[in-house]
């Protein structure tokens, strides 16, 4: 624990050497790194070893909802005695700490730049550490998520799209990219796209449906799915019948999490045209607005054939997890 809190103090002291302090304010250097790009700070031992085997089986696996396998995480070592400087700019960082005392997971936010996440568990042994990494893989997770998250939404309000109408239809403000276009506005559904090319797009529907829609137990998933399909089916029909459909082949992953301090539901899975040869990724949010009397619904999905789909469904999650209900 004392060589964590020397670790911090030094830190914030030097800012890895270009930090300074003026009016009882300490300035830190910008961060830096691709998004969803974690440093491991950690010994070349620990990294080879049963530590980076569990780091790369934990923040490595594949994404849920992707019809191939792609990184949660991308990562990329930096040894203990390196981790100065430039490579102390990145954005998330999990440090790992061998023989410090007590196992601990800390959250430190700007610990070396701004903004910046760090996470450092320490533990005596091999196991103290990967003990503290399994136990609290979900918090570590969510705090990443959140700094790229926002890191995203920094680089997406440089531009944004002028959406007013239909923030105003739906009472709602979003962020998004003005690289987007809305291409549908009916009463209360939107459809907004992005081109990639020719016949490549990021998509992103916006709707709403009364609250007894969906159910609350072991049939929410099915409800989900049924109110998705019945929405591709009406409004984004296809010539000849051709119509976009929740892929039965590949049953969905739902989990709850909260989107402007409600509670909402989170399916990723994949979608499949009817009629036609087209698949890709897609995740729906329905939020729960108890005010309104209504489910909130923001389902983004992919077609990008031969691209890696990950970055783009982030894109989607970081603009969805911008709204705020009016």
């Amino acid at each position: 624990m004392r060589a964590f809190y020397t670790v911090l103090l030094s830190a914030l002291l030097l800012a890895c050497g270009e930090s300074k302090k003026e009016d009882n304010k300490t300035y830190l250097p910008a961060s830096n790194g691709n998004l969803n790009t974690i440093s491991v700070v950690a010994d070349n031992l620990l990294w080879e070893g049963n530590i980076g085997e569990n780091i790369r089986n934990i923040f490595a696996t594949p994404l849920n909802g992707l019809p191939t396998q792609e990184p949660m995480f991308n990562m990329k070592q930096i040894p203990t005695q390196v981790f100065d400087g430039f490579a102390a700019r990145s954005r998330i960082v999990l440090k790992i700490e061998k023989g410090v005392g007590e196992a601990t997971t800390k959250v430190v936010n700007d610990a070396f730049a701004k903004p910046q996440t760090v996470v450092v568990v320490g533990g005596k042994t091999d196991q103290d550490i990967i003990n503290q990494l399994k136990t609290n893989r979900d918090k570590i997770i969510d705090a990443f998520n959140k700094e790229e998250v926002k890191e995203k939404l920094r680089r997406i309000n440089l531009s944004l799209l002028a959406d007013e109408d239909m923030e105003k239809a739906l009472g709602i403000s979003i962020d998004i990219p003005s690289a987007y276009r809305i291409s549908k506005a009916e009463d209360d559904f939107f459809w907004i796209r992005k081109n990639l090319s020719n016949t490549k797009t990021i998509e992103l529907m916006l709707y709403e449906v009364p609250l007894e829609t969906l159910s609350n137990g072991d049939s929410t998933i099915v409800d989900i799915v049924k109110m998705r399909n019945n929405i591709t089916k009406t409004k984004i029909q296809g010539e000849d019948g051709i119509y976009m459909a929740v892929e039965d082949a590949y049953a969905p992953s739902m989990y709850t999490t909260i989107i402007d301090n409600k509670p909402a539901y989170e399916v990723r899975g994949m979608w499949e045209m009817k009629g036609y040869t087209m698949a890709g990724p897609f995740i729906t949010y329905a939020i729960e607005d108890k005010i309104n009397k209504r489910y909130l619904v923001a389902d983004g999905y992919v077609y990008a054939p031969s691209l890696e789909k990950r970055d783009y469904i982030f894109e989607l999650e970081a603009m969805i997890k911008s709204i705020t209900i009016e």
